[in-house]
């Protein structure tokens, strides 16, 4: 049996002992920490990257075709098929107003609902933030892109299935824009696809 998260989290939980702030920009922070463990070993040190919370959505307009974005990576030097998404600013009153703009912005959509899938991690051993997940619907082109000064977005529309093909091939790379996928596709009942092999 699993034990609850509180008791997990007094056997479990590190405590910082000092911490210092390696270099510190918009988009990424870096901190070094000193730690100790419940069983008294010291972990020192300790490097944390600190973002801006983020958020993605499968997004679909309102006759069932999902919005998804083409833009050049150049960490990774590839050009990616993805969900739009992006930053939640700190004058976005939730993360849904911060995906709600992030799709107008990167695809020109509004959109009728939008539903949370809830949460998840890039990498909980080294980065602090977390990505939030939704299904947006009823979908519809009312403006232009408003793109920031180095993005270059391409915008095009898929079916629900040739999503699932996309998939299939492993052609979306980014690990954060599948998972948000599997989310919205159990949400919309259509994980059924998926019962044979991945």
């Amino acid at each position: 049996m699993i034990e609850n998260d509180k008791t997990l989290h007094c056997i479990m939980k590190w405590t910082t002992l000092s911490s210092e702030y390696l270099y510190r920009e918009n988009w990424f922070t870096v901190r070094k920490e000193k730690c100790e463990k419940p069983d008294g070993k010291i972990v020192d040190p300790y490097y944390v990257f600190e973002f801006p919370e983020w958020a993605t959505a499968l997004p679909l307009t309102e006759d069932g075709k999902v919005v998804m974005v083409r833009q050049y990576r150049h960490a990774l030097g590839e050009i990616c098929l993805e969900l739009p998404g992006g930053c939640i600013d700190d004058t976005d009153d939730s993360p849904e107003a911060g995906i709600r703009r992030e799709l107008l912005e990167e695809t020109g959509f509004d959109f009728a609902q939008v539903h949370n899938l809830g949460v998840i991690s890039a990498n909980p051993s080294t980065n602090n933030n977390l990505m939030h997940m939704f299904i947006a619907t009823g979908g519809r082109k009312i403006a232009e892109q408003v793109l920031d000064h180095n993005e270059e977005i391409e915008v095009f529309e898929v079916t629900i299935e040739e999503l699932q093909q996309l998939v299939e091939e492993r052609k979306i790379l980014q690990s954060m824009h599948l998972s948000t996928i599997f989310y919205a596709l159990r949400y919309l009942d259509k994980l059924q696809y998926f019962k044979g092999k991945i």
